[in-house]
């Protein structure tokens, strides 16, 4: 690899970094620890690197020279490998003359061997931030290298809130009675339901293009093509299927029966691993059966979307599901399940309720509209007879548009639409 080639990448970066204007987003960073971002593609991870350097140099701990950013994603650094990593120390030196400086390294995952660079860094004190797209790169053997000396940090596409600060609407304390901001939050809400959070397709015209393009680069980047998966088409079709199942619970048999009913074949293993690929991409998430032994918490399980933009590539008329995946998605965000600790559940034993959340005695009901009787009694009676059983539970109901309070048999349940849900404190 040419050091004068890592040279142009560095100082092309510095000057790149100062000049970019950002949205403040709720992140920050201890500046004595090293940090693995993680997430789906384009969901803002560079940006939240930019973000972090940009705060440290309007503060003054720093100047721009003290910067190494490298996004392997340029081309110009296709070919390093592994063991010339520490090239990049070696142009800094040649150009900053031997100075400490703070690392950003941006889609790493994309050089084979990248773990031993990056646990060095740590060990010899460096303050270094890293980013990728796919969680291998936090495999067990992975981590087990960096030696506990990153933390990780997922990176979510931008929430309502911040989709709302993008967009210049500001909200004080009592912003719901003000008619002008109330009818403003309900009218960004509408694009944010359908289009979703990622920040770069917000100014594009034909919005839907864009999330295309991005599924395509995520399903055949991030999946098919590292993944070596040999027939495409197989896959694309689980995903499809997936979308259509989202609100429901699945099962490994009940995906492989529905994938054969469109006379494909595909065997339990193979899905498995397809279902793998899509949660490493971080194109999907699971919730398990709150009441569920643990060995089917892994096979019986909610499978949502990670953005409400890409769902509704899938959907005609699909405001039901979008309802509940914008939900399941600020869940996810606040209460994230990993293997080794599970935080968000829903509940189905005897009656259905969509999430559940132990640590904050929580019962979630969704529904697009609770008008239709029979809607009513199935969604509220569900909901009141888990609440009889768990009393230290609270129940709320996320509607689109609904906003009252429900009493019956000495429960009280809240209703709030959803655009005002996810402004609130969970």
């Amino acid at each position: 690899m040419n050091k004068k080639v890592i040279k142009t990448v560095i100082g092309e970066k510095q000057q790149k970094i100062g000049i970019t204007k950002l949205m403040q987003r709720a992140e920050s960073f201890d500046e004595h620890t090293c940090y693995v971002l993680i997430g789906i593609r384009r969901a803002g991870k560079s940006y939240t690197l930019y973000q972090d350097i940009q705060a440290k140099l309007s503060s003054g701990q720093v100047n721009v020279e003290d910067i190494l950013y490298v996004n392997f994603d340029d081309e110009r650094l296709a070919s390093i490998r592994g063991e010339e990593l520490g090239l990049l120390l070696e142009a800094y030196w040649e150009m900053y003359d031997q100075k400490h400086p703070l690392i950003y390294l941006d889609e790493i995952q994309n050089v084979m061997g990248w773990e031993k660079f990056a646990r060095r860094l740590a060990e010899e004190k460096y303050h270094v931030m890293i980013t990728g797209s796919n969680a291998k790169m936090l495999s067990r053997e992975i981590a087990s290298t960096l030696g506990g000396s990153y933390i990780q940090r997922r990176i979510y596409p931008f929430s309502f809130e911040e989709y709302l600060m993008y967009y210049g609407v500001c909200l004080d304390k009592n912003w719901e009675f003000q008619p002008d901001k109330r009818l403003a939050v309900i009218l960004h809400f509408y694009e944010y339901f359908y289009n979703g959070g990622f920040a770069e397709s917000f100014d594009k015209t034909d919005k839907r293009e864009w999330l295309t393009s991005l599924y395509q680069k995520i399903l055949m980047g991030d999946i098919v093509e590292r993944n070596k998966i040999r027939n495409p088409r197989i896959f694309r079709l689980l995903a499809r299927k997936l979308a259509d199942s989202v609100m429901q619970p699945t099962t490994l048999k009940r995906l492989e029966h529905i994938i054969k009913s469109t006379g494909e074949s595909i065997s339990p293993m193979i899905l498995k691993d397809y279902l793998d690929y899509m949660e490493d991409a971080y194109l999907i998430f699971s919730i398990p059966n709150l009441v569920s032994p643990l060995t089917e918490q892994q096979t019986i399980v909610k499978r949502y979307y990670a953005d409400n933009g890409i769902l509704n590539l899938f959907l005609t008329d699909g405001e039901t599901k979008l309802l509940e995946n914008i939900v399941a998605i600020h869940l996810d965000k606040h209460y994230h399940n990993t293997a080794e600790e599970r935080r968000l559940f829903y509940y189905n034993r005897g009656v259905e309720v969509d999430f559940c959340i132990p640590e904050a005695n929580k019962a979630i009901q969704v529904s697009y509209s609770i008008d239709d009787i029979n809607t009513y009694e199935r969604e509220v009676g569900g909901l009141i007879k888990f609440l009889k059983a768990f009393k230290q539970y609270q129940g709320v109901i996320i509607t689109r548009d609904t906003e009252k309070q429900i009493i019956e048999d000495g429960i009280n349940i809240e209703v709030v639409p959803v655009w005002k849900w996810l402004l609130g404190t969970i």
